[in-house]
Order: C-alpha cells, then structure tokens, then sequence
C-alpha cells in the first residue's frame, strides 16, 4: 500500500518507440502494478525509455489483466480507467482483515460451519445492480491530502469522513463452494505474503496468522468462488468483506483473478 494509484514513471526523456499503445499485461500474484511496468521495461528493451503508466490498479494478492499505456496514450487514460471489468474472486470465511484480503492484520474471526449455498446466494443477491460502495480502509483513495493506507496506518481512519462512489454490479454469481484445510490455509498465506515486496506490515501480519492457524492444525474453512462483472471503481475484496457482513460471518478475499478490462482479456495477456 505505498504506491500512488496509478502512478506514472518518467525516465530519461528519449525517442519513444511505441506511442500511443496500449498492452495488456499479466500481473502476477503477489507483484505490484509497478513492478509489472518494471518487468516489462526489463523484459521489452524496447519499452525501456518509454513514458509508462497503468490504467486500474491491482492489489498484491490479486493477478489477471493490467492495462499499461505506452506514451501518447496516457493522455486518454480516463477512458481506459473507466471500462468495465470481471473479476474471479474467492471468497474465505471465518476471518476477516482490515485490508479485506490475507495480506492484512485479522481484526475477527468467527466460526462459519453453518453457512449454505443457499444463504450465500441470497448474500450475493444484495450486490446485484447500482449501490453506494465505501473504498476500502487499506486504498489509495486520497482523502484530505493523504492516501486512505495511510489514515487507516495511523489509526486515523476516524478523524475523516470515508469516501464513497456508486459502483455497478451487471451480474454476480455463485460459481463454486470448496473447503480449504487449516495447513493448506496457513501455507499459501504465508507463501504469498513472503513474496510480497515493499512495507506492507509483513512480519506483523503473519504473526497474526499464526496466532489463529496451526500449521499441524485440522479444521477446514468454506469458500467460495464468485465471479463478477462490473463498472470501473468496484472493489471485488469489499465485495468479499461485505458477504461476510451480510451473512453474520467475517470473511476475505483469499485470492483475486482480474479477467476482463473491457475488450481486453486475460486470455490474451503478455504474461
């Protein structure tokens, strides 16, 4: 959470090569879109002096399609920030954080052995068209000057009024309920937020973790698979926080796979 949304790189100012594209890349799990414009540069010698920003952020513990804008296209970057997009969300319950996602502290946990398909169908149905959706405490919304990450970091989070956008939902649906098991749970935690570069409060969070799972630990947790289309602005780990507020039962985004930005699909994306 230290980066500004959308941030726009400037190196040495050179001939560019390639004005005015538009590439769809793949962001991996556990990079920031920054470093995905770093890749590239490295990977793409002929990206490597061009003026690159990303329209749409992702989250670290989301992967799929980000749009980079190579030199001339950033000048219409609100038409790419405004297109449609889908996402796969898996949804984990029995915790949640204050990021919305495991790469955050767990402020609550709950048991949620009693949860049906049909209880989270019905959870799912308030979600369905045109609503006021709160940008999530741990964004890079900025707010008086300061981004929301860094308001919620100094536990300030309550001297301001959160902001809010409307946010439309096309169609969400149930796609899959697993279980996940406790040693599986706090493995893949662990493995992707140790991948996680930059300060995002790692060593702090995985302590947390490990206050609530056991690696030799045999509980198992319910998930969900959920796909979703939307307009641009929707949060697909709020989406999975406020289920859990719906259903009496905290829950997270436990993994976020972006498959669409409007014509732009993951299918089709430079890994």
């Amino acid at each position: 959470m230290n980066e500004k949304i959308d941030d726009i790189r400037h190196l040495p100012r050179q001939r560019p090569h390639s004005a005015g594209r538009v590439l769809n890349l793949y962001k991996r799990l556990c990079e920031t879109p920054l470093e995905r414009l770093d890749r590239l540069r490295a990977e793409k010698p002929e990206y490597a002096h061009e003026v690159l920003s990303y329209a749409g952020r992702l989250d670290p513990m989301a992967e799929g399609v980000l749009l980079a804008l190579v030199g001339s296209a950033n000048s219409n970057r609100n038409a790419y920030l405004d297109m449609n997009k889908e996402y796969v969300l898996d949804v984990l319950f029995g915790f949640a954080t204050d990021t919305y996602d495991i790469l955050g502290r767990v402020m609550e946990h709950g048991d949620p052995s009693h949860l049906t398909k049909k209880m989270m169908e019905k959870g799912l149905n308030e979600f369905r068209g045109s609503f006021e959706q709160e940008y999530p405490p741990y964004s890079s919304k900025a707010v008086e000057g300061k981004s929301m990450f860094e308001w919620a970091r100094t536990n300030m989070l309550s001297t301001i009024v959160v902001p809010h956008k409307t946010v439309n939902i096309y169609e969400i649906e149930l796609d899959n309920i697993y279980k996940i098991n406790e040693k599986t749970l706090l493995n893949y935690i662990e493995q992707n937020v140790e991948k996680v570069q930059g300060d995002f409060r790692q060593e702090e969070i995985l302590r947390l973790w490990h206050r609530h799972l056991r690696a030799g630990g045999d509980r198992d947790f319910p998930c969900a698979t959920i796909k979703i289309s939307c307009s641009s602005g929707a949060y697909a780990r709020s989406i999975a926080h406020n289920l859990g507020v719906q259903l009496g039962v905290p829950a997270l985004s436990l993994h976020i796979l972006r498959t669409r930005v409007g014509e732009y699909t993951v299918e089709k994306s430079l890994k």
